[in-house]
């Protein structure tokens, strides 16, 4: 059985987009585990600019119909083998639908991720257009689907509400821990608090990470939090910090990669990670696997986690007053020398909770269900 991925962008995982860095992961795992595993992917060029990898790679050109797909991806669709399970990545992608059509029509069998759009709030945003968009296109989308994957219990409600009979698999996504985690900075004055990601204001809870940590540091000068990470609402984030008068507790690392982004994550003491929508943040399991406590949302789906460890903080809501809370305890944990067991906390989760060869275990048994195996 062959395994094909389908993602928007090349999987490159020295890019801010979330989908292709875990897509990029999921292949690179299961063609470890002995999968036989190719990811096409849908650009604006053809170009193979990326790090090295263990899989094969197509890219395709994005059409400037958002709906047409690339003439020869659909060629290339119709040649795949009568063993090969498609796996189809990002909700709201209009191509996605033409592509699981064309599969419908086929008798191609499909596993479709949505990465995070079906939970409440991304419904939410733009409700009208979106719920017009899930019954003309989307609904079909899932309904053709052998089976629909999601990352977390965000997804499950609003997904089985227009899936109908199709079956819904929750598998988290894997991480592999550092050699050395434990963070840098646990013997320095200044409490780090850090962030990485996209800088995406309201999505992120940014607006409500820096208001809250106003408000912690108001008790605890000797504090700092450190954001990196790049987006459309960067502006937006350093007029909100100049409000505040926190110029000089914030500092604004910008987008960092490699070794670099590693060292500015190990010199931080927490992570924090409020978001209000998401699939699966690969930023908190690298936060984690690094063995720093984590401050995280239940939106992230991985509250529970966190809860279960004992290795950080789940505050329900992204309001300032609850990651102040979040931050008051953890800031008592590391005072009170209790940081050393939320560390080994964080790495054993990621380690069991997040075990790659048993997760990929269970991605082989979900294919092969959809090929009705």
């Amino acid at each position: 059985m062959e395994v094909i991925h389908i993602v928007p962008g090349k999987a490159n995982p020295e890019r801010m987009n979330g989908v292709n860095r875990v897509v990029n992961d999921l292949a690179s795992h299961q063609t470890a585990a002995g999968m036989k595993v190719a990811v096409w992917g849908i650009a604006a060029d053809t170009v193979h600019n990326y790090p090295h990898r263990n899989y094969e790679t197509r890219l395709f050109r994005r059409q400037r119909n958002p709906f047409a797909a690339d003439p020869v991806l659909e060629a290339a669709l119709l040649c795949a083998g009568t063993d090969t399970v498609f796996h189809l990545h990002g909700g709201f992608v209009p191509v996605m639908y033409t592509i699981a059509r064309l599969l419908q029509k086929n008798n191609i069998p499909y596993v479709f991720t949505p990465h995070g759009s079906y939970n409440t709030l991304a419904l939410s945003k733009n409700k009208l257009v979106k719920g017009m968009y899930m019954r003309t296109f989307e609904q079909r989308l899932l309904q053709g689907a052998a089976v629909i994957h999601v990352l977390g219990d965000s997804e499950v409600a609003a997904t089985r509400r227009w899936s109908g009979d199709t079956p819904v698999e929750k598998i988290p996504y894997g991480f592999v821990p550092t050699a050395t985690a434990g963070a840098a900075t646990q013997g320095t004055a200044t409490f780090v608090v850090g962030y990485c990601g996209r800088i995406d204001m309201y999505t992120k809870g940014l607006d409500a990470l820096v208001a809250g940590f106003g408000e912690f540091c108001a008790a605890h000068p000797q504090s700092e939090l450190r954001i990196i990470g790049d987006g459309a609402d960067m502006s937006k984030l350093r007029a909100q910090i100049n409000m505040a008068g926190l110029q000089q507790q914030v500092v604004l690392a910008g987008a960092q990669y490699g070794a670099d982004k590693e060292t500015m994550l190990r010199n931080c003491h927490v992570f924090a990670h409020p978001s209000r929508n998401e699939g699966l943040p690969a930023a908190i399991l690298e936060a984690a696997a690094m063995g720093l406590p984590c401050l995280v949302t239940e939106a992230t789906n991985t509250g529970d986690s966190v809860a279960r460890y004992e290795c950080g903080v789940t505050i329900e809501q992204t309001e300032a007053a609850q990651i102040a809370e979040g931050l008051n305890k953890l800031h008592a944990a590391h005072t009170g020398g209790r940081m050393e067991t939320l560390r080994r906390n964080a790495v054993k989760m990621i380690r069991e909770e997040f075990n790659w060869q048993t997760l990929t275990t269970k991605y082989q048994q979900m294919y092969a269900h959809a090929a009705g195996l």
